[in-house]
């Protein structure tokens, strides 16, 4: 911070220093006014610096500076001139000041746009995750959907291979579904099964205070994406910037049509053979821009659904692992008290009637905790 604040002073100051230093360099002798014309008019002046009320000038073969007195007129610059002498006019203290004063805004204005840019876009916006540590072994039940991933796993392994039996890897894979369902997991996994970079970001990643800030990191992730491919760009909450545009002029709608403007344009700017996925998990497919997701952009749409019956019933085992249940607890009966429940709110419902079972000094999670934890929720 002292180094960001040391440059601009010592800028300012130097500036003065160099523009002040006639006003306080070694007083030259004095010359009559009249002598000074007559020697101009014989040739015999060099140079001369014109100033409020006085004129500095130096004679031929002379370093010597002296002074006369300055009668402002309005000719006294041409008749210098016509003379072959090197005019030049010092600035007044209102003149160095104002100078001085425009500098210092300069300088501000680009340290301002040079801290935004190295806050709001900084290369390292957006990290690349080598092994995200995730396989679809770790993904409860769901087990349609994971064929389907394999499938694309296998593809971004082995693209040559696919490419010889006339098929592609698409584009764009939308993953729609209730929060947490495990979308992002599902898109790690999908990372883990290809063994490739993962790229994650999400829709606040976008979101700056600053207009085109959006756009612009649109293009610095896929930037990324082209010299870590081959990669998975996994962009959460997707419908958070890829929503409709309907060009109403607000600021935000303005800010809005140009992210979605230049997603378009990314999704359109690469083929389906250079090694980039991108995977978009959204709770609303039908906020989104219509020419967002069309086929040729996000050609596979996959529904995370809510876990089913056996898939919760293995969530409440590995839940429940540590947890003491009263005897008169049956897993069946929980699965079907879970029914509609995410995953997310199935970890949430037993560790909060866990909590309560502790706050009462209960050895045991009842039947009743488990109620009123699902108030809760």
């Amino acid at each position: 911070m002292k180094k960001n604040i040391l440059l601009p002073v010592l800028l300012i100051a130097g500036t003065a220093a160099f523009l002040c230093w006639p006003h306080f360099s070694k007083k030259a002798d004095f010359v009559p006014y009249k002598t000074f014309y007559t020697e101009v008019s014989e040739n015999k002046i060099s140079s001369a610096d014109l100033g409020k009320g006085k004129i500095i000038f130096t004679y031929n073969g002379g370093g010597t500076r002296f002074r006369t007195d300055n009668p402002d007129s309005s000719t006294l610059k041409e008749f210098l001139l016509l003379h072959d002498v090197k005019v030049t006019e010092e600035k007044e203290t209102g003149e160095i000041i104002s100078i001085i004063l425009d500098s210092f805004f300069y300088i501000l204005f680009f340290g301002v746009i040079i801290f935004v840019f190295r806050k709001f876009i900084s290369p390292n916006t957006f990290k690349s995750v080598r092994r995200t540590g995730v396989h679809f072994s770790d993904i409860v039940g769901m087990d349609g959907l994971k064929k389907d991933m394999l499938q694309i796993a296998s593809m971004m392994k082995n693209p040559k291979e696919y490419a010889g039996k006339g098929m592609r890897l698409p584009k764009g894979i939308l993953l729609e579904g209730e929060p947490g369902n495990g979308k992002t997991l599902f898109a790690r996994a999908l990372a883990g099964e290809a063994d490739i970079n993962f790229i994650p970001a999400k829709a606040t990643d976008f979101e700056s205070m600053f207009m085109a800030i959006g756009p612009a990191k649109v293009k610095l992730l896929f930037a990324k994406a082209r010299r870590k491919a081959p990669c998975i760009v996994f962009i959460d909450e997707f419908d958070g910037i890829g929503t409709r545009r309907n060009y109403s002029g607000s600021a935000i709608e303005t800010e809005n049509t140009r992210i979605v403007t230049a997603l378009l344009n990314e999704l359109d700017g690469f083929t389906p053979n250079n090694g980039i996925l991108v995977l978009a998990a959204t709770n609303s497919r039908e906020a989104l821009d219509p020419a967002l997701i069309r086929p040729g952009r996000f050609d596979a749409k996959y529904t995370v659904p809510a876990p089913d019956f056996n898939t919760r019933l293995k969530l409440i085992e590995i839940y429940s692992n540590g947890k003491n249940f009263a005897g008169n607890i049956n897993a069946n009966d929980l699965a079907e008290k879970f029914k509609g429940s995410s995953c997310a709110e199935i970890e949430s419902v037993i560790n909060t009637a866990a909590l309560t079972a502790a706050q009462e000094n209960r050895s045991e999670i009842t039947a009743e905790d488990i109620e009123n934890a699902l108030k809760k929720n």
